[in-house]
């Protein structure tokens, strides 16, 4: 007998968030704009920022392994400049 998984619905989480007033109006400028509600927009926005956060996370470690390997002082010294400017900012 073969049993088969029960798909599961997966059900939107409610949040509750506090906006500047500036940022508010910047979300609902948006919304309209796209026709859209502010919680897509919001949902949207999120998604990019954390997409935005994996591929520096990646980018700096993708750094990290070329420190790791290279042999080149010129690249050494690029490199470690910009894991500088990565963990510190510019």
């Amino acid at each position: 007998m073969v049993f088969m998984a029960m798909a599961r619905k997966v059900r939107p989480v409610r949040r509750s968030v506090s906006l500047r007033p500036e940022i508010d109006s910047k979300v609902r400028k948006i919304a309209q704009h796209q026709k859209r509600s502010a919680n897509r927009v919001l949902e949207s926005l999120i998604e990019t920022g954390i997409e935005a956060k994996e591929a520096e996370r990646l980018r700096f470690l993708g750094l990290v392994d070329r420190l790791r390997t290279t042999t080149d002082s010129h690249e050494l010294k690029a490199i470690k400049e910009e894991l500088a400017r990565l963990t510190f900012g510019s």
